[in-house]
């Protein structure tokens, strides 16, 4: 039998590559315990301060102080930490000696990365003791120290084992709070199996997201999966201090770090490189990859380049300078730079020329065209001389749209020394150009130069950078309707009309007819109550996702918000179906947005239909916004709509849908934003990509496409939609798009045939006399039932009622076979991890049927939001939301009825929080319910074995792989080994005959079990 190479092994080629070359990592084997590291740290501490030291060593006070501050509550503030004064990070020390006085000592410098104080090291084996009886020794693989503290993880899987097996590992560590101490400055995590390789930012377990592991591409994106080419590309020195040292973000709104995506680090190089040689160019990043995060990185690198005096990032429109602002100044919280918006031209001017490097200028194109008149005005002024020759670079953010051709050329007339750096996710090619007008650039290449790098959408979904499409065209009158129309239209018989492509049809139907009611309630129908699936209602409370409706005109719109609320009053035809109410009784909870001017000839009518909009807005969200406030609504709902904050986690802020014309369709960034709605005729081509583009973004492991249903000209629709994919997707249309209903339902039907072909029923399997091979065999094919299932539910073609009919399986029969499936996959793990020919994936989770559980997660998340972090104003927090505060109360009344045990813990903390948020602060509310389930579990086991006279860590075992319902308990026979009969006999009060001892203890054990303890796992 062949043997795969073992993890010991493959950890030991690891090092050696990592020690292998010249300024590269040094192997330290003496390094294996916390007070190993500390103490090496302690003295590359000294080493590196002698002169501040003064020749005085620390004491042992003077170092704990130290080690307390460099015990971080979570890897975000050990980033913020990181990133220093001006990129130095330094500890505080008084002096045990007060003559000494206070002093600041050096830690690490930023832009020491293979120079200066900066030392590496590799360690591996490092033993993590445990905390209580109920915990376990850990032994970590392979950890890279840069100065003495751990910044990179690694752990490794044999080649028979899947990568995701380490990261499992790695999520268990979290959970079982092992990267706490020294280790709790850790930045990055790295997950192997040899030959497929992943990393993540270092982020607490319940915002560790498989969804986020990355895989690195070289320059050209080609994959680079092997575990010792990875180490040479990513782990090698320089570029693994860069990776936490300068490709890392802290995102202060999210409280969240960021590793740079392989693709982001060669575009900032590519333009790093270009700004050297005084070349601009662009870079065509698709839609979604990240491009607000590459192109501040980029714009942040350009400030360090001694020959640019400013750097000036152009975006379009008020809206997305909100946003784009937003975005940069989260970025740049904690980064050694500054974001200057500016208010107007004359701020504009002064930011300018003010002499100062060391922040990124951010205005809009409208303001930068005033600057250049009003200083054009006054050819002989300082200002003009001195803006004039600045050497500017500009980088332009959605660089078409942003800036066109003619006033690209207006600033550079104006700016002579400029450089011009252009992202995009759809540049226009001549397949697609500009209308010509004299010698304007046409195209992207025209207008900037050179691609600097690109990546395309057939690459990032390869590489699971964003999700790809699935496209649903659908009509709201049937075919035999659309000919009538074509007919009274041209004035053509019938009988001609039928022979006409179905392309040269649709071009002919008039607009009116897809402004009339019965069309838009047929929209609203297929919205409310066609797309559960696709809005994430399985998901739970507060977890589903959002929506955008885009159509025509703002009348339009107007429209559709109005009979959306008739419909929720109940005043319409179409009802609000049971089904979802019972899950979310408040939807669809709704918004509309759109530009307002006071000089068009609409402009009343839009103001006085925007001002009832706000009116149910400010009803709903508890807001106070008004018409002369629309940059406030208009910010308030693109936060409401993104998530990203944690006030809008909770259910009573979050948005369904918005609707709108034009608005948030290019450059809005929400990942639970799952669905877009177009019922407008086809866009062009990169119009069609970037409003697509909205819903794409990856967010959690049931979020598998972006969905997007059009509701105008199918045939046209889809012939558009072809066009811009074959432009944009680089040859790779068929890898962007979703599986067509037709084939989707196949899929679903071979699957039930498969499941019924091993187990025809589900009540004639025997999962106790059902051999492992037989029991894995029906798992996988449940699963592939289970995704099928999972699959067709999202199209709108899906009824409930086809199971039974078109679908050979029922409801009760899915739900059955689904209670064997989790008994088989009990048995399945149990029986060990060995690997055979029928490979299943035992951690697959299960997403076509809902369960109505209480969501656990979703109160700690709500509880969470109380909790002041940093300099928080605890009043503030603990008085932000009445309505979160309701919510939180109504759920954890839904756990008690389901597991008053957990309720009460949960309910403790809660308690605790409003009374004493100061001891709350920067804590994570998961962690504090864990210390409690700890804590009780072990009191647990401290009372029953002084009960029975068992030994604790016998007990503590049995207690931790007890199971519902099995015969043979794990740890049973060590257990009653342990028992001493006779101290118990003497103690009790009615102790039991020998012969009954055995049967009662573990009669009494396993009751105490089932009611103290197995609630707490319920979760």
């Amino acid at each position: 039998m062949y043997s795969f190479t073992s993890e010991e092994i493959m950890e030991n080629n690891l090092i050696q590559q990592l020690i292998t070359g010249e300024s590269q990592w040094t192997y330290r084997e003496d390094l294996r315990t916390e007070d190993d590291l500390w103490a090496n740290f302690k003295q590359k501490l000294e080493a590196n301060n002698k002169q501040v030291l003064n020749d005085v060593m620390l004491t042992n006070q003077e170092f704990q102080q130290i080690k307390n501050q460099l015990t971080f509550a979570n890897f975000y503030r050990a980033a913020e930490w990181l990133s220093g004064e001006n990129g130095i990070a330094k500890v505080e020390v008084q002096r045990e000696d007060a003559s000494l006085g206070t002093i600041r000592l050096t830690v690490m410098k930023n832009r020491d990365i293979a120079a200066g104080i900066s030392s590496y090291e590799v360690i591996n084996q490092y033993r993590s003791s445990k905390d209580s009886v109920q915990d376990r020794n850990r032994r970590f693989d392979v950890t890279l120290l840069i100065n003495g503290l751990p910044m990179i993880h690694i752990e490794l899987k044999n080649k028979r084992e899947p990568y995701m097996d380490a990261f499992r590992q790695i999520d268990k560590y979290l959970k079982e709070g092992k990267f706490t101490g020294i280790f709790s400055s850790l930045q990055m995590f790295v997950v192997t199996n040899g030959v497929d390789t992943r990393y993540i930012a270092a982020s607490i377990s319940s915002k560790l997201k498989p969804a986020f592991l990355t895989k690195w591409v070289d320059k050209e994106n080609q994959p680079v999966t092997d575990y010792l080419d990875f180490a040479r590309e990513v782990l090698s020195i320089p570029m693994a201090h860069r990776m936490v040292a300068h490709y890392s973000v802290l995102d202060n709104e999210r409280k969240s770090l960021i590793l740079l995506r392989p693709y982001q680090i060669h575009a900032i190089e590519a333009v790093k490189e270009a700004s050297k040689h005084r070349q601009g160019g662009f870079v065509w990043h698709t839609t979604g990859s990240g491009k607000t995060l590459t192109s501040y990185k980029c714009a942040r690198n350009l400030l360090q380049i001694p020959s640019i005096d400013k750097t000036i990032f152009i975006v379009d429109r008020i809206d997305l300078d909100q946003q784009t602002s937003a975005s940069f100044n989260s970025y740049a919280q904690n980064d050694a730079i500054e974001i200057n918006e500016t208010e107007n031209v004359s701020d504009l001017i002064k930011k300018l020329g003010n002499g100062d490097r060391s922040g990124i200028v951010v205005t809009t194109i409208q303001k930068l065209n005033h600057l250049i008149r009003r200083l054009n005005n006054k050819p002989d002024g300082r200002d003009y001389k001195k803006l004039s020759q600045l050497r500017v670079a500009f980088v332009v953010d959605e660089c078409h749209r942003a800036v066109s051709a003619e006033k690209k050329n207006e600033i550079s007339e104006f700016f002579i020394n400029s450089l011009w750096y252009g992202f995009t996710g759809t540049p226009i090619f001549k397949e697609n150009a500009k209308d010509e007008k004299g010698n304007m650039a046409r195209t992207t290449y025209e207008q900037y130069g050179e691609c600097l790098h690109n990546y395309t959408v057939k690459e990032a979904i390869h590489d699971k950078a964003v999700l790809g499409f699935q496209v649903e065209y659908k009509a709201t009158f049937e075919e035999e309707q659309l000919d009538e129309i074509v007919a009274t239209v041209t004035g053509k018989e019938l009988s001609e009309v039928e022979t006409m492509d179905m392309l040269v049809r649709e071009a002919k139907v008039p607009k009116k007819v897809y402004e009339e009611e019965e069309h838009m309630l047929a929209v609203i129908n297929s919205i409310i109550n066609k797309s559960s699936k696709k809005l994430g209602f399985n998901n739970g409370v507060g977890y589903t996702y959002n929506a955008i409706l885009t159509t025509t005109s703002i009348a339009q719109a107007q429209k559709y918000y109005d009979l959306i609320k008739e419909v929720k009053a109940g005043h319409s035809s179409v009802k609000i179906s049971e089904k979802i109410k019972r899950v979310l009784p408040d939807f669809p909870k709704v918004a509309i947005t759109y530009s307002i001017s006071e000089n068009e000839e609409s402009s009343e009518v839009n103001q006085t239909k925007m001002k009832e909009a706000l009116l149910d807005y400010n009803a709903e969200f508890g807001t106070n916004f008004s018409i002369d406030t629309m940059r406030g609504y208009n910010s308030n709902v693109n936060d409401r709509l993104a998530r990203k904050k944690e006030k809008y986690q909770a259910r009573s802020e979050q948005l369904d849908l918005v609707i709108v014309v034009d608005r948030l369709l290019t450059g809005f960034d929400a990942p639970c934003l799952s669905t877009i709605f177009i019922d407008r005729p086809p866009m062009p081509p990169h119009n069609l990509i970037q409003a697509f583009s909205r819903t794409n973004r990856i967010f959690d492991s049931k979020k598998e496409y972006g969905q997007v249903v059009t509701f105008q000209l199918p045939a046209l629709f889809e012939e558009s939609v072809k066009d811009a994919l074959r432009l944009y997707s680089n040859g790779g249309e068929n890898e962007v798009l979703a599986p067509e209903w037709e084939e989707s339902k196949t899929a679903f039907i071979e699957a039930i045939h498969n499941l019924r072909q091993i187990a025809e029923e589900p009540e004639n399997i025997d999962i106790d006399a059902s051999p492992i091979e037989w029991l894995k065999k029906f798992a996988k094919a449940y699963q592939r039932v289970d995704k099928t299932f999972s699959a067709v539910q999202v199209y709108t073609e899906y009824e409930d009622e086809m199971l039974g009919t078109l679908f050979s399986i029922t409801m009760p029969e899915l739900e059955n076979y689904h209670g064997k499936y989790q008994n088989a996959l009990e048995k399945i793990i149990e029986d060990g991890p060995e690997r055979d020919e029928i490979e299943l994936d035992v951690e697959y989770e299960l997403s076509s049927i809902k369960t109505d559980k209480i969501n656990y997660e979703y109160i700690l998340m709500l509880i969470q939001s109380f909790v002041p972090s940093g300099d928080d104003d605890i009043q503030l927090v603990h008085t932000m939301n009445d309505k979160t505060m309701q919510e939180v109360e109504k759920y954890l009344e839904d756990l008690a009825r389901t597991n008053q045990t957990m309720a009460n813990i949960v309910k403790g903390i809660w308690q605790d929080l409003q009374d004493n948020p100061e001891n709350y602060r920067d804590k994570l509310i998961s962690m504090e319910v864990e210390a409690v389930i700890e804590q009780t579990e072990q009191q647990f086991v401290e009372e029953v074995s002084k009960e029975w006279y068992v030994e604790e860590d016998k007990l503590a075992y049995y207690v931790d792989n007890y199971k519902h319902g099995k015969e043979h308990q794990l740890g049973a026979s060590d257990l009653y080994k342990s028992a001493d009969y006779n101290q118990y006999k003497t103690t009790a009060e009615n102790p039991v005959i020998k012969l009954r001892y055995r049967s009662e203890l573990f009669k009494q054990i396993n009751e105490k079990i089932e009611e103290n303890i197995l609630p707490l796992r319920e979760k």
